[in-house]
């Protein structure tokens, strides 16, 4: 990655003029490299004088005039065409046309290696989402973090971690959600009762008759809840866990009653007004929490205690939670239990906020809530995953149903697509009497601005990678997807692929090749289909 080389070169550049006592030691986590926010800034910036500004009560452009000539002394031309110092005193990087000739056979090589990375370094992690209760199907909610979570995952894989996904069901008896569901299925309450349960339950009906409590009732409502969310999100969402976990099997373990014993050894548990308190606010958490009911049934939270202790226990060094907008409350009290397990690894728990429809109706929509079954049936599996993904998690959202069923530029997984099926048809076109022979010498004809501007969008994309598997921001990808396809339809405007001249046309071909790679590794890491004709 160019910006890497950049702050490599910046780093050397420090260290020679720390070793001739000009300038002193700096934490160099604190100097950003960053693409420049006009092409007249070059291509990337650099804070550096800012930063040292502050140690040494010096004008910034004093400092980056002095660092820039210490710079230069190192081999800096088969990168950069000129490095200057401008405005307040940011250093300028312009890239050469050299460099980015060479980069696209780079991606040639790597192929679906480009962008793969290590900063993962294998570490094992667990991304934990969508776990909706099993009390109906998946809703437009879960499509955030069921999306979001696939995506992640993807991501953190292309960056170098060993990642499992995983489902937890909270089909505890136990559970007050599922002895309400139990109550529905024996004709008690009407709770939780809709026409999908309503046929649910009459295909559980021979059993429901050898049951006599809600908690049994509803333990096997929900497994056939369960089974039909487990075989859309398989068959129809194409999302693949490596696990699900039941909260009714860690009962049936003893790891909830082994975890309260504990807990109980360590003095963390007290009586209070009838009820176990756990002292979790000595932690982190606002306040202790009741883990046994007066009743002497075991709370939701204490099962939750359970499973994250099983997650320790299994190894993993990352653990990232996806949980929806109702569970940000209970964010602090697994943090508390994290330090209280003595977890040494790094739980990071993501809130999903909430999505509304606006500009048009689901024609199919039949109860109150709005499936995501339904939704996905108006717009099409592509363009749900691509509109989830384009804003961040943690703000609510609008997903937008007449410009998501249009099928014109407007519509950004349209307009992405057409880019893919464009691209192929000129390689089909040409590969029909000739063959592609990308190489250096061939490459050096890319010299048009639209030609090495689109370059600069291809070699972004390691970049893209490693930013977001630091940040969780995913809405990036689908953004980046989106300019570079804008890049392309320009390059594709302004310049004759296949022309009079072999050279250039074997270069502008490697390009497109390039293109196409790169437009497919983002898609892979979305989800969503690239098709070669539209």
């Amino acid at each position: 990655m160019i910006r890497k080389k950049i702050l490599n070169l910046i780093g050397k550049t420090l260290r020679r003029l720390q070793k001739e006592k000009l300038f002193p030691l700096v934490d160099l986590s604190k100097i950003k490299v960053e693409h420049s926010p006009k092409r007249e800034y070059g291509d990337y910036c650099s804070n550096v004088a800012m930063v040292l500004a502050g140690i040494l009560k010096k004008e910034p452009k004093e400092i980056a005039k002095i660092f820039l000539e210490k710079l230069q002394e190192f081999k800096i031309e088969k990168f950069f065409e000129k490095i200057e110092v401008a405005g307040a005193g940011f250093i300028n990087f312009f890239l050469s046309k050299n460099y980015l000739q060479k980069a696209v056979f780079e991606i040639l090589k790597k192929d679906k290696d480009f962008g793969r990375l290590n900063v993962g370094k294998n570490i094992k992690t667990q991304v934990e989402f969508i776990s909706a209760n099993p009390t109906g199907p998946l809703h437009i909610g879960n499509g955030r973090g069921a999306f979001f979570g696939d995506v992640l995952a993807n991501l953190l894989e292309k960056a170098g971690y060993k990642v499992e996904r995983e489902y937890y069901l909270n089909d505890a008896k136990f559970n007050t959600q599922i002895q309400t569901l139990g109550k529905t299925a024996l004709g008690k309450g009407k709770t939780y009762l809709n026409d999908y349960l309503q046929s649910k339950i009459l295909k559980i009906k021979t059993k429901l008759k050898r049951v006599n409590n809600d908690a049994e009732a509803g333990y096997l409502l929900a497994k056939e809840v369960f089974k039909d969310i487990k075989n859309f999100i398989e068959k129809e969402l194409k999302i693949k866990f490596h696990k699900w976990v039941s909260e009714e099997e860690l009962y049936r373990k003893n790891k909830v009653k082994k975890i309260y014993q504990w807990l109980k050894a360590q003095n963390l548990v007290y009586q209070k007004e009838g009820a176990e308190w756990l002292k979790i606010s000595d932690f982190g958490a606002p306040k202790d929490e009741v883990i046994i009911r007066k009743t002497g049934e075991p709370t939701y939270f204490l099962s939750d205690i359970a499973y994250h202790k099983d997650k320790f226990d299994r190894g993993f060094k990352k653990i990232i939670n996806i949980w929806g907008a109702d569970h940000q409350g209970h964010v602090p009290k697994i943090k508390a239990i994290a330090k209280i397990l003595n977890y040494k690894g790094k739980l990071d728990i993501l809130i999903c906020q909430m999505v509304r429809l606006k500009g048009g109706k689901i024609s199919k929509r039949k109860g109150k809530i709005i499936t995501l079954k339904e939704l996905i049936e108006e717009v099409g599996l592509d363009v749900a995953r691509f509109f989830y993904l384009t804003k961040s998690l943690s703000t609510q959202m609008e997903f937008d149903i007449k410009l998501a069923k249009s099928h014109s530029q407007k519509n950004p997984v349209y307009y992405i697509q057409y880019a893919h099926a464009r691209i192929c048809s000129i390689l089909r076109k040409y590969k029909k009497q000739n063959k592609i022979e990308a190489n250096i010498k061939n490459l050096r004809c890319l010299e048009h601005e639209s030609e090495l501007e689109l370059v600069k969008h291809l070699i972004k994309f390691p970049e893209i990678i490693e930013e977001t598997a630091q940040d969780y921001q995913i809405q990036r990808i689908p953004q980046y997807a989106l300019d570079l396809a804008t890049a392309f339809h320009q390059f594709y405007q302004d310049c004759r692929v296949i022309c009079e001249d072999q050279k250039l046309t074997q270069a502008r071909l490697a390009l497109i090749l390039a293109t196409k790679i790169v437009l497919r590794e983002t898609f892979s890491l979305l989800g969503i289909s690239l098709p070669e004709k539209m």
